[in-house]
């Protein structure tokens, strides 16, 4: 039986291809920007601070996938989602000197946050919306008493975001 060669070249490509991703995404190191499950956020003391505990988690695995800096933070972006990042202090008043921060992916940022304290203050708690804390960016932040020195935020998917700098 006669196969072209194409075929076996482009049979070749595509189990190359799969394999690699297999792998990729076994590892955690999901090459694609979907799904995007969201992150967790860190605050760090200081610029020095973040990056001792990059090279840290590095140490231990975890490993930085890309840096995402704005004028108002520096971030630290890694391969599990989870992201070390330093505020501003203007950014970090704004946000009620939050020390962590719960990512959530939505279509619509500010409509999601709004949702999200009317939802809590059904339930008997304080929250309110936070805008344009990074102008530019698509997130909304909710405050709120329900949570100890952590907001939530709501943001679009990865691949609405402004491109990052690699690591």
């Amino acid at each position: 039986m006669f196969i072209p060669i194409w075929v076996i070249v482009l049979i070749v490509v595509v189990m190359g291809g799969w394999v690699f991703w297999s792998l990729a995404a076994v590892r955690g190191r999901n090459p694609l920007p979907f799904p995007d499950g969201g992150s967790r956020i860190f605050t760090a003391a200081s610029p020095e601070g973040k990056e001792a505990i990059v090279a840290l988690l590095d140490r231990h695995g975890l490993k930085a996938r890309f840096q995402a800096d704005s004028g108002g933070v520096l971030r630290s972006i890694l391969w599990d989602g989870t992201i070390i990042n330093h505020p501003t202090p203007e950014v970090h008043q704004r946000l009620g000197f939050a020390a962590a921060s719960i990512g959530l992916v939505v279509r619509n940022p500010d409509k999601a946050a709004q949702s999200a304290v009317a939802f809590l203050r059904e339930r008997g708690f304080q929250a309110e919306v936070v805008s344009n804390v990074e102008v530019g960016l698509p997130i909304a932040f909710v405050t709120t008493d329900a949570m100890v020195g952590t907001v939530l935020n709501f943001r679009k998917s990865m691949i609405h975001m402004p491109k990052p700098s690699p690591a």
